[in-house]
């Protein structure tokens, strides 16, 4: 018979303590947290082990705040939008909108990372910025005729580039973090635009790529983060569309009906 002791190393954990009496988060008890500590200082805990310091927290925070909505044409949030009206709850129409999170809508942010931390480990190997670029940079669009976190759908350029990179720049002025990924990042840009008419400007999945690689997160960790941070609209969008009292709502108004593409007796006459 399985030993209560095994049970216990089964399940066991750094993250936190359960016992009666007593929540501890990374060995904080949390009511010592509660009140003085930030919602993204706790993210940064429980992740990394260890408090930030408030400077790496408050760019956490912005990252953050960056990616909490896009509007219902983001398919995460749409999709949120319809499981909220089919009676399924808040909840469900959350881990509805949060589980479209995939490679091609929302995972650019870990994709780019990736990118940005290839470029870094190459100039610190001792091969030159712009060399190893152009070298990862075709690497890249052998496999993918996109770069990830660059060019945007609907923005010319993305609003929340430049504070997000303002920011970087400034915690690196203030030696918060070492500016090595923000250099790739714009190497990557600024081989983009080389010689093009129109611009492909760094979009929110690159800027927010670069905050997470530069305070130490893994690749994996920006989408998760992503994911964090989407699910504050995604809530928001789900709640409100629970209050305007649609029922099974679809991806088209009733009066608009998707076009039909086969052809008349498409369908097998039935048989006699």
């Amino acid at each position: 018979m399985t030993s209560v002791e095994e049970v216990a190393q089964w399940w066991g954990t750094s993250v936190s303590r359960m016992e009666p009496g007593v929540v501890e988060l990374r060995g904080r008890p949390v009511q010592e947290l509660i009140g003085s500590a930030s919602l993204p200082a706790v993210i940064w805990l429980l992740i990394r082990g260890s408090l930030p310091a408030p400077a790496e927290a408050a760019l956490l925070e912005a990252a953050l705040v960056a990616s909490v909505d896009h509007g219902p044409q983001a398919p995460s949030i749409a999709a949120a939008r319809m499981a909220a009206t089919c009676g399924v709850g808040l909840n469900t129409a959350i881990a509805t909108g949060a589980g479209m999170l995939g490679d091609s809508h929302g995972g650019a942010g870990e994709q780019a990372a990736l990118l940005f931390g290839e470029i870094r480990d190459a100039e610190l190997a001792g091969e030159g910025l712009d060399a190893a670029t152009a070298r990862l940079l075709a690497e890249w669009r052998s496999k993918s005729r996109y770069i990830p976190g660059f060019g945007h759908r609907f923005h010319p350029v993305d609003p929340r580039r430049a504070p997000l990179l303002s920011l970087v720049e400034d915690a690196v002025r203030d030696g918060v973090v070492r500016g090595e990924y923000l250099r790739a990042a714009l190497a990557v840009e600024s081989a983009l635009n080389r010689g093009r008419g129109r611009p492909v400007p760094m979009n929110i999945d690159g800027a927010t790529a670069v905050i997470y690689a530069e305070l130490g997160f893994a690749p994996p960790l920006a989408r998760g983060l992503f994911v964090l941070s989407r699910s504050v609209g995604i809530l928001a969008h789900a709640w409100e569309e629970t209050q305007q009292g649609r029922r099974n709502k679809g991806p088209m108004p009733p009066s608009i009906l998707p076009a039909y593409l086969g052809q008349p007796g498409d369908a097998a006459a039935p048989e006699s």
